[in-house]
């Protein structure tokens, strides 16, 4: 969505309503007061304020269920009628369009709404309701803000659970214990499935308890292991991918200084013959815990003693190496403890970040906010502090504040700061604050503004009043955790920077520049983080050929007869091809290797599209595998322009990779075969089946010539899938040619259920073969470095 500023607003005149006219207006309005003070007041009778999270409002429910249900009070008079208000008050303000219905009409907005006539037992609300909400360490999810969360950029397991299930129950205080484990290394969640039944159905959820671990931009894995907290914990480990560097004298003072340029400290264990330092998995553990506050690395002083003495170690020890400019003693924190918690508190307490109020006299931070907010911000290790910029011009303009505003100062000095532009509660307030200090963007200023820096520049040109403009705001914060490193983050206020706004051309609001020294590209995509990296992405790593005439004739109309190309006509004005953009080099992704996929831009090469007969935008056109036909194509004509549609009708007209399987094939070819296989036992009944075919024959073609496919039909074979041992559909198991006679019948299990994760999955699989087996086949070890090699091609494609 963009906003647009008109040049001038028109302006209206209103004539005062006089007489009859006057009355009838007074009567209305007091009519209107007396219909709406009649309205029940959902949050006074739950206890919570109309800022109230689903968490604070389930919390309040449960007490309230617990204190009045009527099998607690059954003589009491109006018990259930009472019971009854406070159950219809939870029901609306947990339903996002409800509560958006009630806070804009009251009750009157919830006629349509069918009301629950009923509530659970005494003993529900107890032992089966809100079973995680009183745990600060795990964090319940819901329908309402699920996506949001998976979706931020950061490591989430979450713990799918119903509410009556006796296993479910029995895990509780493992996993209370393994929360407070991982606390600060990744977020530890839980979804009750029996209220966001829709979210559990949406990721597959079949079984209680079902847990996945979830990254965006990264595939879900499922974890199939034991339910120790032992078991969990290294489990999660394996996806802290956070880097520990091994410091030697080659490499150690570059890689400090150049944190020290970015305000990062460092942690460094030194080990020596004598004394403790950290072990692998503490360092770890930390370097996740500290993700973007400080490097963590280690030094081998039994190889290195000289270097250790550089830094005055004898024995083995840990010290936190602050940015901070302070004498060299102020400067490193030798830290006695080998508990990751207790160091990464000591070390916070050293990493400063400070929240100041702007203000011009007595506008500004009212004194009672400015006191709760230092409160609420203390865990987080952020001063807070006051600044008037009466007294304090020179630094206010220097800073160019114009008027009362919240600003939070990241590192050293005062050049890396975030200008707030968000509502004025406390809860909105501290929530930036703790957003803005982990990410890595910063408000820009004309000495600042990155026209002429080496490194890439994302650049958000916005307007304060602007609604769009603050919905990317987050969007962009969660991008530079995923981007860190690759490409800087900047916000430019077009209000106060009217000169550089007006350089770049911007006219309208949000709009986004990446800056790439003499290259400038305009933002093309959704205005979410996941539309963010994607953006960056193929601009490092592009993935979709951008096609003129000439290359079109060249590399689609005389295309190898074995090739197959996907072609997007577009414009560029054109709303719905702009929507497309993301999604299409999503496709190109998942067909790398396999079709290739490129755009015409039909807005610069107009004769050109006539002269192909495009007629409207985006046209999408399949070129098949041409053999003695090139001019051939098929047009897509589905309703849905998404990844997954385009994926299942290209699929469609490509010949099939993976093969039918009956018993005797599996007993000849797989069980007893020379080959690598991948199986999908499904049944044509089976739903979630017929949803992840597209992913199973993707996968087909990606493993062709390394790995065979094939699909078992469980209902038509179901001896043969029994005897496999396949209890679930759709079910994925790798059967390696290890070199014997005869293959086990229950495979290697597949987890994932994505094209590429599977992919990735069975090339693990082939390297570990490949290392263990120096007997290989000469045609499989050439298959396989094929595989590997083409996949390394289309990765740096």
């Amino acid at each position: 969505m963009t906003f647009f500023t008109p040049e001038r607003e028109p302006c209206r005149v209103f004539k005062r309503p006089c007489g009859n006219t006057l009355l009838a207006l007074i009567i209305i309005i007091a009519s209107l007061v007396a219909i709406s003070s009649t309205d029940e007041d959902y949050y006074g009778l739950l206890g919570v304020t109309k800022e109230a999270s689903s968490r604070e409002i389930r919390r309040a429910f449960k007490k309230h269920a617990l204190a009045t249900h009527p099998d607690t009070n059954p003589k009491s008079e109006g018990v259930h009628t009472r019971f009854l208000r406070v159950r219809r008050a939870y029901e609306v303000l947990t339903d996002e369009d409800l509560r958006r219905k009630y806070d804009r009409y009251g009750e009157k907005g919830l006629q349509d709404s069918q009301e629950i006539d009923g509530y659970r037992s005494y003993d529900f609300y107890r032992y089966d309701f809100g079973v995680y909400d009183d745990d600060l360490e795990i964090i319940t999810l819901d329908r309402e803000d699920f996506d949001m969360a998976v979706n931020s950029g950061e490591l989430w397991f979450v713990n799918f659970y119903f509410p009556n299930c006796a296993d479910c129950h029995d895990l509780e205080p493992t996993w209370r214990e393994f929360a407070k484990e991982m606390e600060g290394l990744l977020r530890v969640a839980a979804v009750d499935c029996g209220y966001s039944g829709d979210v559990c159905k949406r990721k597959g959820i079949t079984s209680y308890p079902t847990f996945l671990l979830i990254k965006a931009g990264m595939d879900e894995e499922k974890y199939l292991g034991d339910r120790s907290k032992e078991s969990l914990t290294n489990f999660t480990m394996q996806f802290v991918k956070n880097k520990v560097t091994e410091l030697w004298q080659g490499n150690v003072f570059g890689e400090i200084e150049r944190a020290f340029v970015s305000g990062i400290g460092w942690i460094i264990t030194f080990c020596a013959e004598t004394g403790d330092c950290l072990s692998s998995e503490a360092r770890q553990k930390l370097a996740g815990m500290l993700d973007g506050l400080a490097n963590v690395g280690w030094m081998d002083c039994s190889r290195q003693p000289d270097l250790c003495a550089s830094f005055d170690v004898t024995s083995s020890t840990t010290a936190y190496f602050s940015p901070s400019i302070q004498t060299e003693k102020q400067s490193t924190l030798f830290l006695q403890s080998l508990d990751t918690k207790e160091i990464y508190s000591e070390v916070l307490q050293r990493i400063v970040f400070w929240m100041s109020s702007f203000s011009f006299g007595q506008a500004g931070l009212a004194s009672h906010k400015y006191k709760k907010l230092k409160v609420l911000l203390k865990d987080l290790h952020i001063q807070v502090g006051k600044v008037d910029c009466i007294t304090q011009a020179e630094l206010c303009g220097s800073l160019y504040i114009q008027e009362p505003s919240i600003v939070v100062f990241k590192g050293l000095g005062i050049n890396e700061f975030e200008i707030y532009h968000g509502g004025d509660m406390l809860y909105e307030v501290a929530s930036f604050a703790k957003d803005s200090v982990r990410a890595h963007v910063t408000t820009l200023r004309p000495g600042h503004f990155p026209s002429d820096r080496k490194e890439p520049w994302l650049v958000e040109f916005f307007i304060p009043r602007c609604p769009p403009c603050h919905t990317l705001l987050p969007e962009l914060r969660k991008a530079s955790v995923q981007l860190f490193g690759q490409v800087k983050f900047g916000t430019l206020d077009c209000t106060v920077l009217k000169e550089l706004c007006r350089k770049h051309n911007i006219r309208s609001y949000p709009t986004m520049v990446l800056f790439n020294q003499s290259s400038i590209h305009g933002y093309e995509g959704r205005h979410s983080a996941e539309g963010i990296v994607d953006f960056v992405e193929h601009l490092v790593n592009p993935v979709v050929v951008t096609l003129t005439p000439d290359t079109f004739q060249k590399l689609v109309k005389r295309r190898e007869s074995t090739e197959a190309w996907l072609v997007d006509f577009y414009v560029p004005w054109c709303g719905p091809c702009q929507a497309l953009l993301p999604e299409w080099r999503k496709v190109a992704r998942m067909f790398s290797g396999i079709v290739r996929v490129g755009t015409v831009d039909c807005g610069k090469y107009q004769s050109f599209c006539e002269q192909e007969d495009v007629q409207a935008y985006p046209e999408i056109r399949l070129f098949p595998q041409s053999g003695s036909h090139p001019d051939r194509y098929q047009s897509y004509g589905g309703w849905s322009r998404d990844a997954a549609s385009l994926r299942t009708w290209a699929l469609e007209s490509l010949p099939r990779a993976s093969e039918d399987l009956s018993p005797e094939d599996l007993r000849k070819h797989v069980y007893s075969g020379k080959e690598h296989w991948v199986l999908d036992f499904s049944a044509p009944w089976c739903e979630p089946c017929q949803d992840f075919a597209p992913e199973f024959e993707l996968l087909a073609h990606m493993m062709k010539g390394s790995v065979r496919a094939g699909k078992v039909d469980c209902h038509t074979h179901s001896q043969a899938c029994e005897k496999a041992g396949i209890k679930s559909y759709p079910t994925v198991r790798f059967y390696p040619y290890l070199g014997s006679s005869k293959q086990d019948q229950a495979g290697e299990p597949i987890n994932s259920r994505d094209a590429s994760g599977m992919a990735d999955a069975l090339r693990r699989h082939l390297r570990q073969l490949s290392a263990r087996s120096p007997r290989t086949s000469a045609k499989v070890k050439v298959s396989l470095l094929c595989n590997l090699a083409i996949t390394t091609v289309f990765n740096l494609t």
